[in-house]
């Protein structure tokens, strides 16, 4: 499905600049890809470093000398550009299934972006080849599994690389090729790999960062529908949206609460419904509509903190070893008088890790507090008299939305399942590699967790838009929940008997997942 959201066409490459946004038009919208002029320059600069410290002498890692517990061994001249041909070939060892042509896009591009950067000494040539298998759509076939998230995204990364050198396995225009055919059906003829250089291609963050990315464009997304599906539930089950009233919220200020809770008032804006029981005898509301803004905000303050790490990850140096001036480093490191490479840890996911786990955990909460407002809607033992068993007529005869729920439910199981990757850590090469971060696996749970509560507040939204069909004659919606309805009612008509229901729960979260909602509300309210 189209993103409903603007996105840029082209994409320039500057090591600076990138965001998610844009890591989400490369990868799922192709737009281009091109390398700033400067960047160019820089890239020219730090491989003319690296030459200089291997003229020296000096064993410097990943240049001269083996990799990993390997670290002493050294290399002699002759050797370097077979090592780095191995580095490629022995590190290309992932499992599982494959990555989609999405998520091999995103790591594409974030690489070819940290490179540009300048510290990695690759030449300029090999990463606009990188650039050019985006532009000319040559995908190389990536195995999912394999990343510990420290030396970075390794195996993944070298299935990337792989076929730059004309090796391994790509897709071109949903053909499977070889590498070196994949390269030349798109005019591109296969690298030589120069010192230092498959490190510098296959060490950094760049699966992680990339699905990391989306993520967050997605549970943007995802919780602006929320706060829609709960107000769109508060009408219809006849609730109040007096829990949203600012001076509740000026006196507990966290900023995604406030968001929240104005988010609601300005969707429910004119309703009529909410106008028409103002004076019931109901005191309260139950705790899934009551603590909307709570609830919510807080998982809006989650997102945010990880796009604060994804926007700084997304321009930052993952290398190892970091090439650096003469001077730019303490003198006690490796190099010569005019460069200094520098053995350190920028490819440790961390700092992404921590915050993916966080983050899907928190959009969990979204979908569990989500999936109780639904239930609210259906089940007859908690739902207004007006409203019929499963918002269905004859129900008994007909299921309605009942397995709706059922699927919601187990979506909502398997995102509880994931737990926290981050927390553990297995020592491999031999003890010297003896912390990782998992960050590759919290990439891949959050993705799926995405995905899931998508659909979970696509069965929410669904349920109110049918329940909205038995309102009393009269009563109308508020602006934005109204146009909230109507977007659903674009693509799922009213439940008028039992139908098959999968492909208008994929319908519902593609319009949350992929902006169509928060677009839709804006069009009403601005």
């Amino acid at each position: 499905m189209r993103e409903a959201t603007a996105l840029p066409d082209t994409v320039v490459l500057d090591g600076a600049s990138l965001t998610p946004e844009d890591v989400a038009a490369v990868a799922r919208h192709d737009a281009s890809v091109e390398l700033d002029a400067d960047a160019i320059e820089r890239m020219r600069d730090s491989r003319a470093r690296v030459e200089s410290v291997l003229d020296s002498g000096e064993p410097v890692y990943g240049v001269n000398t083996g990799f990993g517990h390997l670290v002493e061994t050294h290399i002699d001249r002759e050797d370097i550009e077979r090592l780095q041909t191995n580095l490629v070939r022995s590190h290309s060892a992932g499992a599982g299934r494959e990555l989609t042509r999405t998520e091999v896009r995103s790591m594409m591009v974030t690489r070819a972006n940290t490179l540009a950067k300048g510290y990695s000494g690759i030449r300029p040539e090999v990463v606009d080849v990188l650039v050019s298998m985006l532009n000319e759509g040559v995908h190389p076939v990536v195995r999912s599994r394999g990343s510990l998230g420290a030396s970075g995204d390794l195996a993944p990364l070298a299935h990337m690389a792989l076929v730059l050198i004309g090796e391994g396995e790509a897709h071109v225009d949903g053909e499977r090729y070889s590498g070196d055919d994949a390269l030349r059906s798109a005019g591109l003829e296969p690298v030589t790999l120069k010192s230092k250089e498959g490190l510098a291609l296959i060490n950094g963050t760049q699966l992680t960062v990339g699905l990391a990315s989306l993520f967050v464009v997605d549970a943007e997304r995802i919780v602006d529908a929320a706060d829609a599906a709960g107000a769109l539930t508060t009408e219809v089950t006849m609730g109040t949206t007096a829990n949203c009233d600012p001076a509740i919220h000026d006196v507990r200020p966290h900023p995604g609460q406030r968001e929240s809770a104005a988010a609601v008032r300005r969707l429910t804006e004119g309703s009529t419904v909410l106008e028409s029981h103002k004076d019931c005898e109901r005191v309260q509301d139950a705790y899934s509509i009551r603590c909307l803004p709570q609830v919510n905000g807080a998982v809006r303050d989650a997102v945010s903190h990880l796009r604060e790490a994804v926007e700084i990850e997304l321009n930052s140096v993952t290398d190892n070893p970091l090439v650096f001036p003469a001077g730019a480093v303490d003198e006690r490191a490796p190099g010569t008088d005019v460069a200094a490479v520098v053995s350190a840890g920028n490819f440790h996911g961390e700092p992404l890790a921590l915050r993916l786990d966080y983050a899907a955990g928190a959009l969990t909460e979204l979908a569990a507090i989500s999936e109780r407002r639904t239930d609210r809607m259906l089940n007859p033992d908690v739902q207004e008299s007006y409203l019929p068993p499963f918002l269905t007529e004859h129900s008994g005869l007909r299921s309605g939305y009942m397995i709706a729920q059922y699927t919601a439910a187990a979506l909502l199981n398997e995102c509880r399942s994931f737990g926290r990757p981050s927390l553990d850590s297995t020592p491999v090469s031999g003890g010297q590699e003896d912390h990782v971060s998992m960050s590759g696996q919290s990439a891949l749970n959050a993705r799926v967790v995405a995905e899931n509560v998508a659909t979970i507040v696509g069965v929410e939204l669904l349920c109110g838009a049918q329940a909205a069909e038995f309102l009393a004659d009269g009563l109308e919606l508020g602006t934005g929940t109204g146009a909230v309805r109507d977007a659903i009612r674009s693509v799922v008509p009213p439940l008028d008997d039992d139908r098959p229901l999968d492909g208008e729960l994929e319908e519902a979260s593609d319009l949350v997942r992929f902006g169509a909602i928060r677009a839709a509300i804006g069009d009403a309210l601005d």
